[in-house]
């Protein structure tokens, strides 16, 4: 990788305009009054169809360090680190569909807008509701940071960097901050159409590179044979074991297994997944998109496969340090394998890829604050235009604090903290989607299950991993107490705070201790849009609980 790639680096550019121009027009799309609301800033107006939707939350879920990601960890270890992505998202859909109608009923009928409403609203309990949303916020931050990762690593393949500070960051910064100006500007409308271009670009370039690379390299049969060949070959950090895993064997099936039904577990409970949830306009669009979105999943598992394809192809992903960099394989094999006019397409549908979903996070992630930090603690006679404008900036510090992070510390450690930040959101899913069905979980239950979750999870990440090349927090594995193999530490956590919620239950209803106040009822579990009660946006007479 010599030099700078001129032609890709301008449609790159190009394809930056366009959807910047696109963020700040968004504020007058489907704008049914001003911003000054939450709903409609934070929710769009919660006026989004089914198409709308299925774009927004394809945007949100497969982000650009999910086209970096899955493929170079395909690339580097095979399948155990890289293909459990698919099954998880297939396994994902039948258990949002379960819930996702119930979630936009009670949030529409009650004006909630974050999770941790919801939570308040049925337990009647802050420090519970305070608990869901201080792990969403830590889990969503080094999210945020990895979609910086995945434009640096374009940038870096088009030739920008280099050892000076000006030369590496400025069109990080530069990106960020025109990112940060129309999201401030034109709130969840501004992803919601930039997703439409994003999503259609990643389309194309998929659908070309499975038909164009297969033929180009000689078919999918030597692919695979490349493939095996390298993942049996000694592992250069331990020559006793491979360097990965071509088809799982029998000792691996629990880790792959664990980690495809945890990961499924723990995504919708992520801010910015529900944050697209509820900007929908009625009960049935969620549903309906659980439904279709696994058409991603097809996309996704093409995706991974090109990792396979960059090991045939003999992509060697250096950085402009000299020093391999698995994350660079898929900008490096789109530069050597496709005219440059191809590859600055491929570069501005990862780059955009990075652009939506960091902005639906930091708005979830500014909701969360805004509702149940600071009205429900430092401001509660907060109004709708006072809402919007700390949001707004909260938002803007969040992109902040995420740039940050990139810059100042080793992209491993975004990486590290992000595994666990999925380990920590997925033990707000009894607090949040147990409620929507049962009273019978007791608050203070939850909150200790929820505490045990945390703390045993965090643990065993820190110093009990298997495989962990980097510590702490390099491995999403380690061995699990009685089955004695190593399974996802999130799903382990998640049984050990499912017990502890039974438990202390138990204890807690038999000592007749008080459960808190439930401000929601049966019906409101099943309400749409039209019925008593529920309207598209909310006003700011009717409080949100």
């Amino acid at each position: 990788m010599t030099g700078i790639n001129w032609v890709a680096l301008i449609i790159l550019i190009i394809l930056f305009a366009v959807v910047t121009v696109m963020g700040f027009q968004a504020a007058r799309w489907r704008r049914s009054g001003d911003l000054d609301s939450l709903h409609e800033w934070g929710l769009g107006g919660k006026s989004f169809g089914t198409i709308t939707t299925w774009f927004l939350l394809g945007g949100d879920l497969y982000t650009a360090y999910t086209f970096i990601a899955v493929p170079a960890a395909m690339w580097a270890t095979g399948a155990v680190s890289g293909f459990f992505a698919v099954p998880y998202t297939v396994v994902l859909y039948p258990i949002i569909f379960f819930f996702l109608g119930r979630m936009w009923s009670v949030a529409h009928r009650h004006g909630y807008v974050t999770t941790a409403d919801i939570v308040q609203g049925r337990y009647g309990t802050r420090s519970l509701s305070l608990a869901v949303a201080i792990t969403g916020i830590l889990a969503t931050m080094p999210y945020i940071a990895l979609q910086l990762v995945g434009i640096q690593a374009v940038l870096e393949v088009t030739g920008l960097g280099g050892s000076s500070v000006l030369a590496a960051d400025l069109p990080l910064l530069i990106a960020f901050a025109v990112l940060a100006a129309y999201t401030y500007s034109s709130g969840l409308r501004a992803p919601a159409m930039i997703a439409f271009v994003k999503d259609g670009l990643i389309y194309l370039v998929i659908a070309v590179a499975v038909v164009y690379l297969p033929i180009k390299l000689g078919g999918w049969g030597g692919i695979f044979d490349a493939a095996q060949a390298k993942m049996a070959t000694p592992s250069p950090a331990n020559p006793q074991m491979p360097t990965g895993v071509f088809i799982p064997g029998a000792a691996a099936h629990w880790a792959y297994a664990s980690l495809a039904l945890g990961s499924a577990l723990a995504l919708f409970m992520y801010p910015h997944c529900v944050t697209a949830t509820l900007s929908s306009k009625d009960r049935g669009t969620g549903r309906r998109n659980a439904a279709i979105l696994p058409a991603y999943s097809l996309l996704l598992g093409l995706l991974a496969l090109l990792g396979y394809v960059a090991i045939k192809a003999g992509t060697k992903p250096i950085g402009l340090d000299g020093t391999p960099n698995p994350q660079l394989v898929i900008p490096q094999l789109f530069e050597d394998q496709f005219p440059s006019w191809f590859a600055g397409i491929a570069f501005g549908a990862i780059a955009i890829g990075a652009l939506v979903p960091a902005a639906i996070m930091s708005i979830a992630a500014a909701n969360l604050f805004t509702r149940n930090i600071y009205k429900a603690y430092l401001k509660q006679d907060a109004t709708d235009a006072q809402e919007a404008k700390v949001s707004k900036i909260v938002s803007l510090i969040t992109k902040f604090g995420a740039l940050l992070f990139v810059l100042l510390l080793d992209r491993q450690n975004a990486l590290n903290f992000q595994l666990l930040g999925g380990v920590w959101i997925l033990q707000t899913f009894p607090a949040i989607v147990f409620g929507l069905f049962t009273r019978w979980f007791h608050r203070w239950a939850l909150l200790a299950g929820w505490a045990a979750g945390m703390i045993y999870g965090t643990v065993i990440a820190y110093g009990y991993c298997t495989a962990c090349t980097t510590r702490p927090f390099g491995n999403s594995l380690a061995v699990v107490p009685v089955l004695g193999k190593a399974g996802y530490i999130g799903l382990t956590a998640f049984v050990v705070n499912i017990a502890v919620v039974i438990l202390v239950t138990a204890l807690l209803r038999a000592a007749r201790v008080s459960n808190g106040t439930d401000l929601t009822q049966q019906s409101d579990y099943f309400a749409d849009l039209g019925d008593p009660g529920v309207e598209r946006v909310v006003t700011e007479s009717r409080p949100i609980h």
